[in-house]
Formats: structure tokens, sequence, C-alpha cells
């Protein structure tokens, strides 16, 4: 669902997350979308008009679906207002164009849902790398939103009960940057499930359909 590095490969399919201030854009590869956004650590007071004009050209790119990664950082990154400000701008883009949102979200839930709550979006918005607590996750669901959950983090015996405690009908799995192969991740998952790779990947694509398509 989330990928910085994947590679197609049969049958794999990959949403590669492109980020404005790389320049790259959209290549016609079969087996690949992307998504297009500003990633708050490379945002700065004197980059964020020229990113925001990235992204509002990429979304003419027929296989780009989504706008993101987008979000906040409490860590790393520029000042929380223009943070808040080339979120909320890159959310209106999604708006205008109909496509969802993919999130990064650092130690700043608050913000995040405080954001949602002023713009009521009509798109969906998706949690990427998630890695917190069952309550969290709860609360995000509770909110309408998606999750695809960390890799490192699905990858322990510790996240066991959190992917069991969940509905399966709002997940999602990625690699992000990481050199791991997609499918030893959804391996892992059908065992905490408790159900075949076949049932989970057939349950992630009605996910990804629902999402993408409404």
């Amino acid at each position: 669902m989330h990928t910085h590095s994947g590679r197609p490969a049969e049958g794999i399919f990959l949403i590669e997350s492109l980020m404005a201030h790389e320049g790259k854009l959209p290549e016609d590869i079969s087996g690949v979308t992307y998504t297009y956004g500003i990633h708050p650590w490379f945002l700065t007071e004197k980059n964020h008009k020229q990113l925001i004009i990235s992204v509002e050209n990429s979304v003419s790119y027929p296989n780009m679906i989504a706008i993101g990664e987008a979000g906040f950082d409490k860590l790393r990154g520029p000042s929380a207002e223009l943070q808040l400000k080339v979120f909320n701008e890159q959310v209106t883009i999604a708006e205008t164009c109909r496509k969802p949102v993919i999130i990064h979200c650092v130690k700043a839930w608050d913000e995040l849902l405080s954001a949602q709550k002023n713009l009521k979006p009509s798109t969906p918005w998706m949690i990427h790398g998630f890695r917190g607590s069952v309550e969290m996750a709860k609360q995000l669901l509770s909110k309408g939103m998606h999750l695809s959950f960390w890799f490192d983090y699905v990858m322990r015996s510790e996240s066991t009960g959190l992917m069991k405690s969940l509905p399966h009908n709002r997940i999602f799995l990625e690699t992000d940057g990481a050199d791991i192969d997609i499918r030893i991740i959804y391996e892992k998952v059908a065992r905490d499930l408790a159900i075949s790779v076949d049932e989970l990947k057939l349950a992630v694509l009605s996910n990804f359909n629902e999402f993408f398509n409404g």
C-alpha cells in the first residue's frame, strides 16, 4: 500500500509514494500506481509554495491515485503552524480532485484529529506506518480512517494482539522504504489473524477498492 523503493514483480501490485521535493513524476509502469505529496520532513518556509504547485500539477497524471504522504511530525520538520497550513492545502487539493489522502503522523494525533474535525473531508484518509496502541487505532477507525501498519512493527510478536483486535475491512500492509518482501508481511499477518494468505489478499483488495473507489 505504501513504498518508496518497491519494484514490480509477478503477483505484486504496489503503490509508490512520490515526494514533491524530489521532483520525480509518475511513470507508466505495469503494476505500479502512485501517490504524490509533501512530506513534512522536507517542508520549509522557502519551498512550500512551489511544492504545493507541484502537488497541484501531479493530479493530471491518471496513475496518481492519492495525495500524500502529507501530515504532521513533532520530531522532525518545520513549525507546527506551517505543517498544518500545508496539510490543509493538500487536503483541499484532494477534495477538489476527489482523491484520498495518505498521512504521515508522528506524535501529533491531536493535531490530526483536530484537522479532520475542522476540514470535514469527503474523501478517505489512511494513516501509513501505524504502530500505535489498540486504543489509538480504534479511535482513528471510529473517525473513518484506514490504517496501514509499519512493516517492522507488524513483524514483531507484540503486534499480534493489535491485529486481532481490529476489523479486517480497514487495514493495509506496506514496506515503506525498507528492503523487505511484502509477501513475508502478508504471511505473518495471516498467521496472526488465523486466516490464509489468499483470504488476507482478498480482504486487502476489497479494502483497496472501497478506499479508492468509494
